[in-house]
């Protein structure tokens, strides 16, 4: 979880928290439970974790921040690479920014198309996006949200605000041998690069910075009237002859 400097004209966060190779290769989403894990302070308000990406946020909280307070926004990325559709359910560097809206912290996941510069230019878009989101945050920020945010590989870039679009990762796979019951295979690398107007991919490969606010505390509300259904036939199956 790497920040800014602190930018004059705000306060966007009191601690820093990188992210060091982890020891050993571990599931990007879950939390480190059952292991111990290790912090290290490589500078002054630079940290390294062997854990998870989401461990991380943990971390700052329960071990920097054990004593109160908490940051007052956190980011993550930028990931090389897009972060569109379902990807939202596999990257690492949105669950950092899942994790922090779980602690109520508002939080920012950066993910860019591939083939991007890291000049001043570069440099100055980004940190300029993120001062401008700070300071608009009121109208994005809210009980279990975090902001994607897809950088085209072009900046500075106008800014579009994106639906969730399809676009599933790890669709097909390559069977090498298969002997009675035994299958070896591997999943297929890519995607099928689709869209929909108005969705991630299409801003993005319209040069445009792709801005889609999640929120997992709504969830999908059901029908009133389906636990009476349920709950109607559950008594109809218990009361019926055998």
């Amino acid at each position: 979880m790497d920040t800014p400097a602190r930018p004059a004209t705000s306060r966007i966060v009191t601690r820093r928290l990188s992210i060091a190779r982890p020891v050993k290769r571990l599931t990007v989403k879950r939390l480190t439970e059952v292991e111990w894990l290790h912090k290290r302070r490589r500078e002054a308000q630079v940290h390294a974790l062997d854990g998870t990406p989401a461990d991380c946020v943990v971390a700052a909280m329960t071990v920097l921040f054990r004593d109160g307070g908490k940051p007052d926004l956190v980011l993550s990325g930028v990931n090389d690479g897009r972060n569109a559709a379902e990807d939202a359910a596999y990257s690492g560097t949105l669950s950092i920014a899942r994790e922090a809206s779980f602690w109520d912290i508002p939080a920012i996941g950066f993910s860019r198309s591939k083939g991007g510069t890291s000049e001043e230019h570069d440099v100055a878009a980004l940190a300029g996006l993120i001062d401008n989101l700070w300071q608009r945050r009121t109208a994005w920020s809210r009980e279990g949200a975090y902001l994607s945010v897809n950088l085209p590989k072009e900046l500075p870039a106008k800014i579009g605000l994106a639906t969730i679009g399809r676009d599933k990762i790890a669709s097909a796979a390559d069977v090498r041998s298969e002997d009675g019951e035994r299958i070896v295979w591997r999943i297929r690398r890519g995607r099928p690069h689709t869209s929909r107007p108005g969705d991630e991919n299409s801003l993005i490969d319209a040069g445009r910075i792709a801005i889609v606010r999640h929120c997992w505390i709504d969830g999908a509300p059901l029908d009133a009237n389906l636990a009476a259904d349920l709950n109607a036939g559950l008594f109809q199956t218990s009361v019926s002859p055998a």
